[in-house]
């Protein structure tokens, strides 16, 4: 969602600020804006609606002095995305940017209000600007201030404060939303996430919740919600932050696409014995024999890749799954067990309500798991136990690797569920196991069709609408692959179980509507041609996802096929995902869209 950056240093800060807030692009944008404090003590802003090119020109123009300042990239809740609303807010001697939201904002705003404090926005940012400027103006000091009004506000959030008057000083805080501390030579920064710092600070310092911080030049203090000073371990910047570069490729998508063979390598080594056969033990600190069922919950791509496992759970560890959005557990009110494992997935680690659903399982008395990309993320930090996915560094908004590294590390688990639970024999782990390490190999095999999955991606790109299907764990894909194509190329796509079809989506099949069909010769093929069947008939233009030994079944029905590499029925959802971030890939590309930065969209929902 939303980047911060904040720096004190030795050099003009307003080009680092922008140089920081390109890093940040990815989480998504609609408007952007810095202030900086010159060595007077002045304040100075600019700030500018759409790209971040549009801010560059402006501070071109009027550069901004001093080696002290705050930054931002909005991405829009309360407010229009215009530059009245785009941060960093002012009030008095008060700048403030701000990811999240203040729940309470309406209440807070009355209170500004009713001291005199005059609104110029729309957003429940600037309220936090009046109230720290309306303290200081009564004689506080900041650091008191800060403890003062952060304490009066409701929701989730991450701020970083400029004052004027005060060169060389910033003020952060951290309630939900993730913000974290840079240091190097002769700099202090704030930023939303490591990639921000990483050109610039050796050392990060990550807040935890609820944590305020003050930075002057040199030294930075940390206070809890309860206003004492608390220290927090200082670590190095993990080096892969440092390697967001697109190389030869056109989009970071693309790339992140091809590295997938790499990335699940690399998880599979972690996570597998391949000479034993077998799950390494300490890499899974989950005992499934101590669970009658699990839950799982996640949002988006993540809770498609939850989707797919419960099929692997159920079916290989006789675990019973419960499934929900993260948006939708949070608010139910389901008993829950001490037998029952809670499983939250997120490649962030900070998605909004897939923590705030880990919280509510966690103070329910249940054990939880998260499935995480980011093992700094919050969410890492919480859970009772914290899988990796080593997916690295996924700059582009729509998931691609890490929604592959997940499922795999999910597979993985649904293994080690099997052998705790003794539902799962010796030799037929070994089978699956055989079948994981066989997983490079075969995305490896799914990525040389990209040029027939792009041939097949002109029969997408002039659609309307379309609708994907599939059955068991192709279900799951295909209601991925429906999300990947509207995203991205901003198509209308559904995504259904295919024995779904007849109870009502069919009626929208017709000759224009493209209906993808993913459709490896498992055990439920068949069931899945007669589905397809029923689409030709009513003159569907039918795409086939599917393998060689099915395409002899299809016969001609098929208005294209994406004949696939025959692949083990357990790893066939994970080398499946393939053709379906391609499709959407290139049909995003001729249709001239932002594949990387989709409109609307962010990396990270911080916010509920």
């Amino acid at each position: 969602m939303c980047g911060i950056v904040g720096v004190i240093g030795r050099s003009p800060a307003a080009p680092l600020l922008l140089d920081a807030l390109k890093r940040l692009e990815y989480r998504g944008y609609d408007s952007a804006g810095v202030a900086t404090v010159d060595y007077d003590g002045a304040l100075h802003r600019s700030r500018a609606a759409g790209k971040l090119r549009n801010l560059e020109l402006r501070v071109e123009a009027t550069p901004l002095a001093g080696g002290t300042g705050v930054g931002h990239t909005r991405w829009a809740t309360h407010g229009a995305p215009t530059e009245a609303n785009a941060h960093p807010h002012k009030a008095g001697g008060v700048v403030v940017v701000h990811n999240g939201i203040i729940e309470n904002f309406r209440a807070l705003r009355q209170k500004v209000e009713a001291a005199g404090g005059v609104m110029a926005s729309d957003t429940d940012t600037e309220t936090v600007a009046h109230l720290l400027d309306q303290r200081l103006s009564a004689g506080a000091s900041i650091e008191d201030a800060m403890i003062e009004v952060v304490g009066q506000l409701e929701g989730a959030f991450a701020l970083a404060i400029a004052f004027e008057g005060h060169a060389g000083v910033l003020a952060a805080a951290r309630r939900g939303s993730p913000l974290a501390v840079g240091t190097g030579e002769d700099i202090v920064m704030i930023g939303s996430d490591a990639l921000a710092l990483s050109p610039f600070c050796d050392n990060i310092i990550y807040l935890d919740e609820g944590d305020i911080a003050i930075l002057r030049a040199g030294t930075v203090a940390v206070f809890d919600a309860s206003g004492a000073a608390v220290e927090r371990q200082e670590q190095p910047i993990p080096v892969q932050v440092s390697l967001a570069e697109k190389g030869n490729y056109r989009h970071f998508m693309l790339k992140e696409i091809h590295e997938q063979t790499d990335v699940i390598a690399h998880n599979l080594g972690h996570y597998l014995d391949m000479a034993g056969g077998t799950v390494r033990g300490r890499s899974v600190p989950v005992d499934f024999a101590n669970f009658d069922r699990l839950t799982m919950s996640a949002c988006g791509t993540a809770y498609y890749a939850c989707l797919a496992a419960r099929y692997w759970f159920e079916a290989v560890a006789g675990l019973a799954v419960d499934l929900d959005v993260a948006s939708e557990l949070r608010y139910r009110h389901r008993p829950a067990s001490a037998r029952e494992l809670a499983l939250f997935v997120s490649q962030s680690g900070e998605t909004a309500d897939t923590l705030a659903s880990m919280r509510a399982a966690k103070e329910g008395g249940q054990t939880v798991a998260a499935v995480v990309n980011v093992t700094t993320s919050t969410m890492a930090r919480e859970a009772d136990m914290m899988l990796p996915t080593l997916a690295g560094m996924e700059v582009g908004v729509a998931s691609t690797k890490a929604f592959t590294c997940q499922l795999t590390t999910l597979a993985v688990m649904a293994i080690k569920a099997g052998l705790d639970r003794g539902t799962l024999s010796t030799e037929r782990a070994v089978e699956l196991v055989e079948a994981l390490a066989q997983l490079p190999g075969a995305v490896a095999d799914a990525l040389n069709l990209e040029d027939a999955v792009a041939r097949v991606a002109h029969d997408v790109s002039d659609a309307q609408t379309a609708l994907f299907v599939g059955r068991g764990a192709s279900y799951a894909l295909a209601m991925e692959g429906a999300l990947k194509l509207k995203e991205i190329s901003y198509i209308h796509a559904e995504g259904y179980a295919a024995g779904e079809l007849k109870h009502g989506p069919i009626a929208l099949v017709d000759e224009d509507v493209p209906v993808i069909v993913v459709m490896p010769s498992d055990e439920l093929f068949g069931k899945t041609v007669s589905n397809m069947q029923e689409v030709a008939a009513r003159g569907g233009r039918i795409i086939a996802i599917i393998d060689e030994a099915g395409t002899a079944e299809v016969g001609d029905e098929v208005a294209a096929s994406i004949v696939m590499p025959r692949a083990d029925d357990f790893i066939a959802p994970i080398v499946y995902a393939i053709p379906l971030q391609l499709l959407a890939y290139h049909a995003a590309v001729l249709k001239g869209t932002d594949v990387d930065q989709p409109r609307n969209l962010a990396k990270s929902v911080t916010v509920e």
